[in-house]
């Protein structure tokens, strides 16, 4: 199975996408920042994450450019829930930065695990 960084200010998001990927049968790899997701990232690369938009310090955006510069094309997920802007919006500027997929919270495990699937190619 693949190796998950799960980045997320929110620690009851980051243990919600640990249990339903771990139970998966995946590893995964948390950071409640950007700064903390590249720093993890730089020193074991995973196969695919998770990013939240809206984050303090190094937001998701930064994020999502900043973990494609180390490894083209890895396939990231963003996810959000929202804040002055939509869903929609937010999501589709992760998109244009990059983001492979996008989902919107509040997560549900076989959401996360088919946008994931997508997203490894299977």
């Amino acid at each position: 199975m693949a190796r998950i960084l799960v980045v997320d200010d929110a620690a009851i998001t980051r243990t919600m996408l640990r249990d339903v990927l771990e139970k998966a049968g995946h590893t995964v790899v948390e950071a409640a920042d950007g700064d903390a997701a590249v720093a993890v990232f730089r020193d074991a690369p995973a196969q695919a994450a998770f990013v939240d938009i809206f984050m303090p310090g190094k937001e998701g955006l930064a994020t999502i450019r900043e973990l494609l510069e180390l490894s083209p094309g890895l396939p990231i997920v963003a996810i959000s829930a929202g804040s002055t802007f939509t869903d929609t919006e937010t999501l589709g500027w992760a998109k244009s930065y990059g983001a492979a997929h996008t989902l919107a919270k509040p997560l549900k495990a076989a959401a996360v695990l088919d946008t994931l699937r997508q997203a490894l190619g299977g």
